[in-house]
């Protein structure tokens, strides 16, 4: 066989040359390319040839750039199916070329330097892809319009799997990607979507309602072997990649693919690295936010999520309680129907999150987790409603001994802290009577305190803890029957701090 090189300085001197009106037997015969690119898949496989100066990838990008497009028409008397495999198979070759070193370890990481050499391959392998999809979308007036259109298309559906991979592989900022790399990438992602006749990338992927279905069940068909227990850490990229597919679809094209992402999500959330498990988890809540309730609840999904999620409220890592406490606000209401059912008096997942909620608040001594606990406290205190009372007792512990606790200048925890309060009272404003005393102490020591404070908490915080303990006092005032105000009488004739009477005033005023 000839020298690929050989053949494309035949083919592009053929191009110069040729007329449309010569006799297809004068012409230099151009399934050469078939042949050329038959070489290209042997040579790619030779990593010491790939190293001479990228002579392999020089070759096929010239191939592509050179040839006359009217090669479709000679490749066509082979098989077709034969010809799509070729070009597939030479998309995979280049992409596994570009593709990153496998990871033997059970980190599923590389170190930085592993990925040296990745960038500038995946820039030329992109450029070579460019070339391809610019002759797929040739088409010469020679040619019938049978020819013109069935195979470029058939070669681009095939080979289009192949570059939406490449393309989210090497698109964001990684340890094995460049600002030059990701710009080919991303140029690389958008001729594709111009190729297939697509305005978006999420169009090319879920396709337009009235033309059918798009790219990402062959996308995830292609992955699927990738992402299972056994292999998933061997490339470090593809939890990436699945879940940049996964961000990429919406309502109501996701819940087609849910047998095909949820495994993965839990997979990933199921790992014993915090990084992993945030990733499970933030694809888990996506796929709570976009797939209808009805397909999660059949064959109880949504329960093993539940239990995959609800696990993860041990471990004591404050970004991954974030995101787990999050999906939960999101996952509950789908397991759980409205609790103020009269004659509902069981208790259920809400209440059972909640109670651990508070048990690792009350002994909880990192100012991160604490703050990330007090931020979802007034959120699951409002969906409990008046079954709050259930733990009436500790969240009233738990909420004034967060009061006394200062957590830093933005003081997050305990503005957290005071919206809970108030959604104690509000749902729960029944029992307030009884309490009284305890909590109008603890909500007066506060006021003093910040109105004292000479710490560096910012004026504009200090005066938002005030105010809402004040409200608080209000509330307080007026779900036991403007006690507040009788018992506030003293205090205001025996103090003399400014600001605590305008707190009191503010208090007194309220109808």
């Amino acid at each position: 066989m000839e020298d690929p090189s050989e053949i494309i300085q035949k083919l592009r001197l053929a191009g110069k040359s040729r007329t449309v009106e010569e006799d297809s037997h004068q012409r230099i015969q151009v399934p050469a390319v078939e042949h050329v690119l038959r070489k290209i898949l042997g040579d790619l496989s030779n990593e010491k040839l790939i190293r001479h100066k990228g002579s392999v990838l020089d070759d096929a990008r010239e191939l592509f750039l050179q040839a006359d497009p009217a090669w479709l028409l000679d490749c066509f008397q082979n098989d077709m199916s034969d010809i799509v495999q070729i070009y597939v198979n030479f998309t995979a070759a280049l992409i596994e070329y570009s593709g990153l070193p496998r990871c033997e370890t059970d980190s599923g990481e590389l170190p930085d330097d592993a990925y040296n050499l990745t960038p500038e391959r995946a820039c030329n392998v992109a450029q070579t892809l460019k070339a391809l999809l610019w002759k797929l979308q040739a088409r010469p007036e020679q040619m019938t319009p049978h020819v013109t259109t069935v195979l470029p298309d058939s070669v681009l559906r095939a080979i289009l799997p192949h570059l939406v991979i490449f393309c989210a592989t090497h698109c964001e900022e990684k340890p094995w990607t460049n600002a030059a790399s990701r710009l080919a990438a991303d140029e690389l992602l958008a001729a594709a979507v111009h190729a297939v006749g697509c305005k978006t990338v999420i169009e090319l992927l879920c396709g337009a309602e009235e033309e059918g279905r798009g790219a990402l069940g062959a996308v995830l068909h292609l992955m699927k072997p990738h992402m299972n227990k056994n292999t998933w850490k061997s490339n470090p990229a593809t939890k990436h990649v699945f879940r940049w597919l996964l961000q990429k679809v919406r309502r109501p094209w996701l819940a087609e693919h849910l047998d095909v992402v949820l495994p993965p999500s839990l997979l990933f959330s199921d790992d014993y690295r915090t990084e992993n498990k945030i990733l499970g988890v933030r694809c888990l809540q996506h796929i709570i936010d976009n797939v209808p309730a009805a397909e999660l609840l059949q064959y109880n999904r949504a329960q093993v999520v539940y239990h995959a999620l609800y696990n993860h409220l041990y471990t004591p890592e404050a970004s991954l309680i974030q995101n787990v406490l999050s999906c939960l606000l999101d996952l509950l209401p789908l397991l759980e129907k409205s609790h103020v059912i009269r004659g509902q008096q069981r208790a259920n997942r809400y209440d059972k999150v909640f109670c651990l909620i508070l048990t690792h608040m009350e002994v909880e001594d990192k100012i991160p987790l604490r703050r990330v606990y007090a931020q979802h406290l007034p959120i699951f205190t409002e969906r409990l409603g008046i079954m709050v009372v259930r733990h009436l007792k500790r969240l009233q512990r738990v909420i004034l001994g967060y009061l006394e606790v200062y957590d830093g200048p933005e003081e997050a925890a305990r503005l957290c802290v005071l919206q809970a309060f108030q959604s104690m009272i509000q749902q729960a404003w029944p029992r307030m009577s009884m309490r009284l005393e305890v909590l109008l102490k603890s909500l007066l020591k506060f006021i003093y305190d910040m109105a004292t404070d000479q710490g560096p908490t910012p004026p504009r915080v200090k005066e938002e803890l005030l105010q809402d303990a004040t409200h608080c006092l209000i509330l307080l005032n007026r779900c036991c029957e403007r006690k507040v105000t009788v018992l506030l009488e003293g205090v205001r004739q025996s103090c003399e701090n400014a600001t605590v009477l305008d707190c009191l005033q503010r208090v007194q005023q309220d109808v």
